[in-house]
């Protein structure tokens, strides 16, 4: 079998597994088709990218697998004219699933380290719409706020007020919720005039949502 045959086939079996998991959005499936997972994993793991596991980044960060990118992409109910807040930019594969959903992602990242070599990724693979911006996740982008759709990709103990302050009406605020060293679900936020609405979701597990902007890496 060739290299080029055996790519493919992985490629398939990478979108059928989703498939079979419960991914029925198709323009969630283009998006997972299109961005190319490989470019966004370390060089030793490119043999695993299409795998449906988490993968370790630099920084002692993952990029999360494939599922649970989908199904929080999914969870989104994103729409073309959306902005989208991502706390968390990690390796970038996220931000540029994201991308092909939405108008605009502004993805905030502590370590200097993983939002370079981000930035670097997302522009060889076309997603312009995507601005990564070094600092504190938890306290959001309040300077480019209000946004239609916020999804964390790290784990919290309680909801920042601050991504809940920048979320406009009608919004939607998808974040993992749990201790850190404990059990997290995936918990939907829908802000209306008459509050927060909150759905529990799917159990995970996520690496934690720190404060601050990380001093080295």
């Amino acid at each position: 079998m060739s290299a080029d045959t055996k790519s493919a086939n992985r490629h398939m079996e990478f979108l059928l597994t989703l498939r079979r998991r419960g991914i029925g959005d198709q323009a969630v499936l283009r998006a997972m088709d299109e961005i190319p997972r490989d470019r966004f994993v370390a060089l030793e793991h490119t043999e695993s990218a299409y795998a449906d596991q988490a993968l370790p980044i630099a920084c002692g960060q993952t990029i999360s697998q494939p599922y649970v990118v989908a199904y929080m992409t999914e969870q989104l109910r994103l729409r073309p004219h959306h902005r989208v807040l991502e706390i968390g930019t990690g390796s970038g594969y996220q931000a540029a699933v994201l991308s092909r959903l939405a108008r605009e992602v502004v993805s905030v990242e502590r370590y200097r380290t993983l939002a370079e070599h981000a930035r670097e990724r997302l522009r060889a693979v076309g997603c312009g719409n995507v601005e990564v911006v070094m600092g504190d996740g938890m306290l959001g982008a309040p300077g480019k706020a209000p946004f239609d759709r916020i999804i964390v990709t790290a784990a919290a103990e309680t909801t920042p007020q601050a991504l809940i302050d920048q979320l406009a009406d009608d919004g939607i605020l998808l974040l993992p919720l749990g201790p850190h060293n404990g059990p997290q679900q995936i918990v939907k936020l829908t802000k209306s005039a008459a509050g927060l609405a909150r759905e529990n979701l799917i159990a995970v597990r996520f690496v934690p949502l720190l404060a601050g902007q990380a001093r080295e890496l």
